[in-house]
């Protein structure tokens, strides 16, 4: 290479594009003499030169108002000049055929993603040399001559060489190829060579096979899909590959390409499968999904095609996304973003429809007599004269039966929901198309309410039948502040969908429980589902629940306004509406209770009583909240959580049915040591009374008997073998954890050293609970997510915490030093602010100071939250641990070294700075101390 920059001919961007053939000639004049290994390197460094020039000048492009699709269009133009001048360069330098056979002509093609005239900044090149026969020694020399330069140049490069006979050939037999080859676009060399290859795959291979090739491109998208996530509505979706993204458009063109032998999207409105207006939507999404792909590849500069959290942000400033009413400027974005998605599935139907109706052929004479009487029978049965099935789907008997009666367009769906029908995508789209006839008469017309809500509360797939009407734009007109929520995402790890489509979801899941289908999963829900007397109001507030996101104001608060305004529209009575406003309201309650409370405490229980007030009422808060928490997304649920809400269930059902927790709690005791004695016949009787007496009254009323005698056969073994500090491990599937239960001398640092011992061992805690002893041991069980599906793999990751657990209580191994090791933050922990907050409360338990402690998730909070409350002297009585994707939520129930509460006001603020400092320097800057529990979702 030769070194200096000012002796080296480059290549310009414009001549390339201009004429890469005089752009090469140009450069090679002034490498005239010079050897061919220099004149190659020259050749490099000025195309290096020309596809900096050209990323940068795409990069200036994108940034102005919707160029994506031009930058891609300018990127593919840039590839075309550099490949162009690769092959001059090759054909008339390195290997000029100066009196070429038959076999040694070659045309350069594009195939693939390229082949469309469309490249993301770090997308691959797919070329395909095409000769018009067996490939010579010439022309292996040119296609080496044009490929090491680009791999030079650090390109992607998808290569294939063949020859038109192979074309048709490998076309016939592999629809990958085929589908490469249908998009095949000439770059250089011998046009007629590849307009002969053109004719002959038409000819040859698209000929006849529209349905083949269309029903293999469906199954294909289904598999591509699935493996990307079923739902268009993912909150990090994939871009290229996901539901509703480029692919998906990619595909709906190939078969209409394929089918219609168009070569434009313009073309598909003259082919008569999209009217303008649907042309337009291809255009503008796909336009936007360009420019967001190109964003992509920009920014992290590699062919990233997933839009994680981490570069939503980034994503959405390049954009020009502003901030408004509530809602961030990545939250405007990915909303954006997923009404786009939608259209994508709405051209998704349009298409299928129109090559259904396209490939159905008549049945034969006796066939389609005796179908139209069986078809009139139904169509009978479907009760209403203005629908009809079309190909078994229910469909309208022409396009002005919405328009006669703005009504249908619920009752569609109505016979839809009730039939068990699929619905032709004609309907869908004239639904689409009809929708400025939902006016504020037809909302508040009471025949349309009355089948909006037989279809949200029908036993049979709700969640289905209200998808279709929010895909097709109804449900969000039919109720506006639906609409709002409509494609609208949470920027947190928390939640994986959008606000619709696990309002949606909620929906499906109080079904399955409704049809008495989760059983095993929901013991409880599945067995109180059948009493309850409000399920109107049930589903009606699991739809509304959220329906206040996005605002500025609490969403459980506004909600409650909105479902007072709703009620009575939708036709409930007072009482109905009044029920579905209190479940919206409260609808965080009973999780947050659960998950961060203590359980046997009595005010717990108490305070939640008083919350609830009746039966009916905690009834329809426990299947709200299985629903709700379930429809969160995959993994969100789990046995653990179930076993929480159970016991919140049970405990708070004793003391709305009318017992008094105090006199009731001392009978359960008596009982449950009762139970025991039972269990350990073994023993004498001075033993089981000594053990007995060995535990407070809340270690009787939280464990059920089955631990408890475990409990007690664990310490009898540990005295036996002489051992005050030992572990005890055990895997429970169905609550989703793994327990570890620990007897160690009571220390006021011994939480810190298990969890941090947890921590070391990549333990994640979700539950602790801590026994003390009358005779000054601790019991404590330590409930760990589990790692592993099988039981045998999980108990050897246990057996390995709980070691480290014992080697920690020893002083064998420093926690602190173990806990350092695994600090390296998570890859998106500078993705998400949650300001750490610290709420001392006094009021939520009788006995204990209550410590709720919210701020962004890291390896070890825990034993540095754990290690700061030892250092402040303060006996941790239980600790209750939640996460809420990026937000950690640890409460804990202490007292001082007398066993009394904090109430010094000067000791609580001394608590609060020490546990905001673990958050680091930002935790100054958190809110004031609150007294009340902020609602979280």
């Amino acid at each position: 290479m030769v070194s200096s920059a000012a002796d080296q001919p480059v290549l310009e961007l414009d001549q390339v594009l201009e004429s890469p053939q005089r752009a090469v000639a140009h450069l090679l004049e002034r490498a005239r003499g010079r050897s061919t290994a220099d004149t190659r390197n020259l050749l490099v460094g000025g195309l290096r030169h020309v596809l900096d020039e050209g990323h940068a000048s795409a990069r200036e492009l994108l940034k102005r108002p919707r160029h994506g699709l031009i930058c891609a269009q300018h990127l593919s133009a840039v590839m075309d000049g550099v490949v162009g001048c690769l092959h001059v360069a090759a054909t008339e330098h390195f290997y000029p055929a100066l009196n070429p056979s038959q076999s040694e002509r070659i045309a350069v093609v594009a195939v693939g993603g390229y082949g469309r005239g469309t490249l993301a900044p770090g997308s691959d090149v797919d070329l395909l040399f095409l000769f018009p026969h067996k490939q010579t020694a010439w022309g292996e020399s040119v296609v080496e001559a044009m490929l090491y330069p680009l791999w030079d140049l650090k390109l992607k490069v998808g290569h294939s060489v063949r020859s038109v006979d192979d074309c048709v050939r490998e076309a016939r037999a592999d629809m990958t190829i085929r589908t490469a080859l249908l998009e095949a676009r000439f770059i250089a060399g011998d046009a007629l060579v590849f307009h002969d290859m053109v004719r002959r795959f038409g000819a040859e291979v698209v000929e006849g096979t529209a349905p083949a090739f269309t029903e293999a491109k469906l199954a294909e998208r289904e598999t591509r899909v699935r493996r990307a996530g079923t739902s268009r509505y993912l909150v990090e979706p994939n871009v290229k590959d996901g539901k509703g993204g480029l692919r998906d458009l990619n595909t709906l063109f190939w078969i209409a390409k394929y089918a219609y032998r168009v070569n434009d999207v313009r073309d598909l409105v003259t082919a008569g499968l999209f009217d303008r207006k649907e042309q337009l939507m291809f255009q503008r999404s796909e336009e936007f999904l360009w420019r967001v792909r190109c964003w992509l590849h920009f920014i992290t500069g590699r062919a990233e095609e997933r839009l994680s959290f981490d570069l939503q942000r980034q994503v959405a400033a390049a954009i020009g996304y502003a901030g408004r009413s509530g809602q961030a400027p990545v939250e405007r974005f990915m909303k954006a973003y997923f009404l786009v998605a939608k259209d994508v599935g709405d051209l998704t139907a349009i298409v299928c429809a129109a090559l259904e109706a396209r490939q159905q052929k008549p049945r034969a004479s006796l066939s389609r007599l005796l179908g139209s009487f069986a078809k009139r029978k139904r169509v009978r049965a479907l009760g209403h004269p203005d629908f009809t099935l079309k190909s078994q789907r229910l469909n309208v008997v022409d396009p002005g039966a919405f328009r006669r009666d703005p009504v249908n367009l619920l009752r569609l769906y109505e016979i839809a929901s009730r039939d068990d029908l699929a619905i032709h995508p004609d309907a869908s789209r004239l639904v689409t198309q009809s929708l400025p006839l939902v006016t504020p008469e037809l909302r508040n017309d009471p025949e349309a309410n009355r089948i909006f809500l037989e279809i949200l509360t029908a036993r049979r797939s709700p969640e289905a039948v209200l998808r279709r009407m929010n895909e097709s734009g109804l449900l969000g007109k039919f109720v506006p502040d639906f609409g709002r929520v409509v494609a609208m995402m949470q920027f947190n790890m928390y939640h994986h969908y959008t606000v619709d489509e696990h309002l949606i979801r909620s929906i499906g899941v109080l079904a399955e429980i409704d049809a008495g289908v989760l059983e095993t999963e929901h013991p409880l829900a599945n067995e109180i589902m059948p009493t309850i007397t409000n399920r109107r109001a049930l589903y009606v507030a699991l739809f509304l629940h959220d329906i206040a996101k996005g605002r500025i104001e609490d969403h459980s608060i506004a909600g409650a306004r909105i479902a007072r305004k709703l009620g009575p529209r939708f036709g409930l009575t007072e009482g109905q509406t009044e029920t579905v406003a209190w479940l919206v309201e409260h609808h965080l309650d009973m999780s947050t209770v659960a998950q961060s409370r203590d359980l046997g405490d009595p005010k717990t229980i108490e305070s939640f009583a008083a919350t609830v007030q009746t039966l009916e009422r905690l009834k329809l808060l426990l299947v709200l909240t299985v629903a709700d928490i379930k429809a969160v997304g995959p993994g969100v649920w789990n046995g653990w959580k179930g076993q929480l809400l159970r016991t919140l269930y049970y405990e708070t059902e004793i003391v709305l049915a009318g017992g008094h927790s105090l006199i009731e709690r001392k009978a359960r005791v008596e009982k449950k040591q009762d139970a025991l004695k039972e269990r350990l016949a073994d023993w004498d009787e001075a033993a089981r009374d000594a053990y007995l007496a060995r535990h407070y009254p809340a270690y009787w009323i939280k464990v059920d008997v089955a631990e408890q005698e475990k409990h007690a056969r664990f310490l009898r073994r540990a005295e036996e073998e002489g051992r005050t500090t030992a572990t005890l491990v055990e895997t429970d599937q169905f609550r989703g954890v793994t327990e570890l239960t620990i007897l160690a001398p009571d220390h006021p640092r011994l939480l810190a050293i298990i969890t941090g011992a947890c921590a070391a061992a990549g333990g994640n805690i979700v539950d602790a609970q801590i026994f003390t002893t009358t005779d000054g041991l601790v019991l404590d069980t330590i409930s760990v997510s589990r790692a592993f599906e099988r039981d045998d793999d999980e108990l050897r990751r246990a057996e390995r915490i709980a070691a480290a657990i014992e080697r920690a209580l020893k002083g064998e191994i420093k926690i602190a030093d173990l806990v350092a090791q695994r600090r390296a933050p998570p890859p998106r922990g500078q993705t998400f602010q949650v300001a750490p907050e610290v709420i001392i409360d006094n009021v939520l338990s009788s006995r204990h100071t209550v410590l709720e402690v919210a701020g962004l998730d890291r390896p070890g909070l825990l034993y540095d939250l754990t290690t700061a409350i030892g250092k402040l002297n303060l006996n941790i009585a239980s600790a209750h641990i939640a996460t809420f994707g990026e937000k950690a939520v640890d409460v804990f129930y202490v007292t001082d070294l007398t066993n009394a509460k904090i109430v010094s006001t000067a000791r609580q603020l001394t608590i609060r700075k020490a546990l905001l400092d673990v958050f680091g320097p930002d935790g100054e800057k958190a809110p004031p101390t609150k007294s009340k529990v902020p609602a979280r979702a």
